[in-house]
């Protein structure tokens, strides 16, 4: 019997090699980032030392990732009034358009499709040539 030598707690590992960073063993395992929280299924509320442990998990206070941050969809108010022709006449309409110096918001911020930011800016510049619209401000 003493030929054999049997291992002396069930949690031994029989071979102990060096473990690699490619684990081959057991089940497998998911590669978290440094973000804190898992990609699983997140909770509302839950607070420090919830089910999380010490604040790792969800429920827990993130640390470094990214704040997720979902803009609205800007809908072209020019679409959504089926308006088939921009008056430049109508100077207290294009005013939202242009900025206090003068010049021309873009289609990022107003929302605008790309038609309508075209005919708005014709109109725009239309009602500048003939004094609607300032070109700029003095400052």
């Amino acid at each position: 019997m003493s030929d054999q030598s049997a291992p002396e707690s069930p949690n031994v590992n029989p071979n102990p090699a060096p473990r690699a960073e490619g684990h081959t063993g057991g089940p497998p395992r998911r590669s978290e980032g440094h973000s804190g929280g898992g990609g699983g299924s997140r909770r509302e509320g839950g607070g420090p030392g919830g089910p999380g442990g010490l604040g790792g998990g969800p429920g827990g206070p993130r640390r470094g990732g990214k704040r997720q941050y979902f803009r609205k969809k800007k809908v072209c108010r020019f679409c959504v009034e089926h308006v088939d022709f921009i008056d430049y006449k109508k100077a207290e309409m294009l005013q939202p358009f242009v900025q206090e110096r003068g010049k021309i918001l873009p289609r990022r911020m107003t929302g605008t499709c790309s038609r309508h930011q075209r005919w708005l800016g014709e109109a725009i510049k239309r009602a500048r040539n003939i004094a609607l619209l300032p070109f700029a401000t003095e400052l």
